[in-house]
């Protein structure tokens, strides 16, 4: 699932990236292409249209995100503990040991 959603935001991502690279905050950018009065989505409309692409878009992006985040796989920490505690213990060298001498007698 969590892949899934990781997919989406980059497609989200690129789709908005295009859309505001198409636009032109001075009026040009696509809309400027469709000056001619008898067009049937004339330069207003291109203008709307891409305004509220990107408004939804970045909705879109916000959603996923939080999605992601709740659906980030997680593992108890029982697991991860006992995992580490098997794969961290090492075997006990034994000490060194002197050697025992015993005691002499006096005469």
């Amino acid at each position: 699932m969590y892949n899934f959603i990781v997919i989406l935001i980059l497609i989200v991502s690129v789709l908005l990236a295009i859309v505001v690279l198409v636009q032109n905050s001075k009026g040009g950018g696509l809309a400027a292409n469709f000056q001619a009065p008898t067009q049937v989505m004339g330069v207003r409309q291109t203008a709307d249209f891409l305004e509220k692409a990107t408004w939804w878009l970045a909705i879109i992006l916000v959603v996923l995100s939080l999605a992601a985040t709740i659906a980030i796989p997680r593992h108890s920490d029982e697991e991860t503990l006992s995992t580490n505690v098997t794969t961290t213990e090492s075997p006990v060298a034994p000490q060194p040991t002197q050697p025992v001498t015993a005691p002499v007698e006096a005469e």
